[in-house]
């Protein structure tokens, strides 16, 4: 492990173009890596704004991600304390009610290889249903209630919802996340950073 073969392994992820023929805005993998990396956030997939600028997060989710966790924007993309892979690399395309779902090849094909590369992780963040079903095997529950057990999880994985403004509802009916999950989501990540 070191950080030469880590930046091969990202130019690698970045030509990817595995899924090219079913991608409506053809292969642009987002993601976001540093062999110091303390703390990793797996999301879904880019939507069409990242897509362009090629920013993970950058987008009115990623604005309430970042206030989640009471990072600027500055310490957010700082790489070499936050690594960003989504479960996805890139996106998807348009369903009947919002994006579609990753892909289903990333994650088998390059997780494993990624992870490999990032020794000092101490947190990752699960946001979303792709992300914990895939390292949780939580698909016999709802989000709701994988969120609300968190502390199962920790220390090494701390599930999320999508911050997305299309989860307002969820927000308004499971009003203990904001109450009980964000403050032991941002005293983690304080003190990750910390360090």
């Amino acid at each position: 492990m070191s950080k030469q073969s880590l930046d091969r392994l990202l130019r690698e992820v970045r030509a990817c173009s595995a899924c090219e023929t079913a991608l409506p805005l053809g292969p642009r993998p987002v993601l976001r890596a540093a062999h110091t990396a303390r703390i990793l956030i797996i999301g879904q997939a880019p939507g069409t704004r990242v897509h362009a600028s090629g920013i993970p997060w950058d987008d009115p989710s990623g604005d309430r991600l970042r206030d989640w966790l009471q990072l600027d924007r500055e310490h957010f993309y700082d790489e070499s304390s936050i690594a960003i892979i989504p479960m996805g690399l890139c996106y998807p395309g348009k369903g009947k009610s919002g994006d579609l779902p990753p892909r289903k090849e990333c994650a088998p094909l390059w997780h494993e290889r990624l992870l490999q590369q990032l020794p000092a992780l101490q947190l990752r963040l699960l946001i979303g249903k792709y992300a914990q079903d895939y390292y949780l095997d939580t698909k016999r529950q709802s989000l709701g209630e994988t969120v609300k057990n968190y502390p199962r999880y920790l220390p090494a994985f701390l599930p999320l919802p999508h911050p997305s403004p299309r989860n307002i509802r969820w927000f308004r009916n499971h009003p203990w996340f904001e109450a009980e999950v964000l403050p032991v989501l941002r005293q983690q990540v304080q003190q990750i950073l910390r360090k």
